[in-house]
């Protein structure tokens, strides 16, 4: 582990919820922004931009089941848990009202918590909601080939002969030319995946792409009606979920707020975290306390 993967490891907190074992970090004070990371990472992604937002900010931000520090239990894991997960957390954290950041996976969590809070299920009062780059949409979502073979029946084949080299070859693919992801990035990525054997877990846990054109009409609907203010902040350059699923949100959202990254990629706020800093700043803020 690297020295700030070191810290973020030792700094952090742990919980048992629904059953299993929770990593999370929290830092600041003020109103709470609850931060929902992607796969197959964690939550060490939003480290770049963490201390600035935790300045003006409470952030709390968990490991999701089976990904990161948390456990990485040997059963099926849908979005509806992670969503579970993230309300429990709020929960036991006496966090009744927050504003949502998302990423990836993240997003489609996001989807489902927003759905529940349309429908008056949610138990926490969520403010407003940023998403960064993700399957917001399975019509545009173009996955990678090593997400096309996890979740096909060789996946658990696949990921038992995933390899480091594999993984920096997708990863190199995802974030943009002009920001690559730095070698010890990578290694820290890595261990993160491999904690507690955790490349086991990805067949199941990559079930959530299934799930996204499964309840389609659902986790749309909670963006196009959604009754809380929405920012999309996407990087141009991701080939999974880039500028044609920015242009996709532009047709199906109403009055859309996108904000553009033309040089970043599927990581935008590990690649250009000051411009990821800034637009959602400039997006909070005005919504503060209302």
């Amino acid at each position: 582990m690297s020295p700030n993967l070191t810290e973020w490891k030792s700094t952090g907190l742990e919980i048992h919820l629904n059953g299993s074992k929770i990593f999370y970090q929290k830092s600041g004070k003020g109103e709470v922004i609850f931060c929902i990371h992607g796969f197959p990472t964690a939550s060490f992604d939003f480290l770049p931009i963490w201390k600035d937002l935790s300045e003006n900010f409470q952030l709390i931000a968990p490991d999701l089941i089976g990904l990161g520090f948390s456990d990485k239990p040997d059963q099926p894991i849908s979005v509806a848990d992670q969503a579970d997960m993230i309300e429990s957390l709020c929960l036991a954290e006496n966090i009744s009202s927050a504003h949502l950041l998302a990423h990836d996976l993240g997003d489609t969590v996001a989807q489902e918590l927003l759905a529940r809070s349309l429908e008056g299920k949610s138990k926490v009062t969520w403010k407003s909601c940023v998403l960064l780059n993700g399957g917001l949409f399975p019509e545009t979502h173009r996955p990678l080939l090593i997400q096309k073979l996890l979740i096909s029946p060789i996946g658990k084949w696949v990921a038992k002969l995933t390899r480091k080299k594999t993984f920096r070859k997708s990863m190199n693919r995802i974030f943009s030319n002009s920001y690559p992801p730095s070698e010890e990035l990578i290694e820290d990525f890595w261990y993160l995946l491999n904690y507690k054997d955790g490349v086991r877990v990805l067949p199941r846990l990559i079930r959530y792409m299934s799930e996204r054109s499964a309840k389609r009409s659902r986790w749309v609907g909670a963006l196009q009606n959604s009754t809380i203010p929405i920012r999309l902040i996407n990087g141009n350059q991701d080939p999974v979920s880039g500028l044609h699923m920015a242009h996709r949100y532009a047709e199906l959202i109403p009055s859309p707020d996108i904000c553009h990254l033309p040089d970043a990629g599927h990581y935008p706020h590990v690649e250009v975290p000051k411009e990821v800093l800034k637009h959602i700043l400039g997006f909070l803020n005005s919504k503060k306390s209302t």
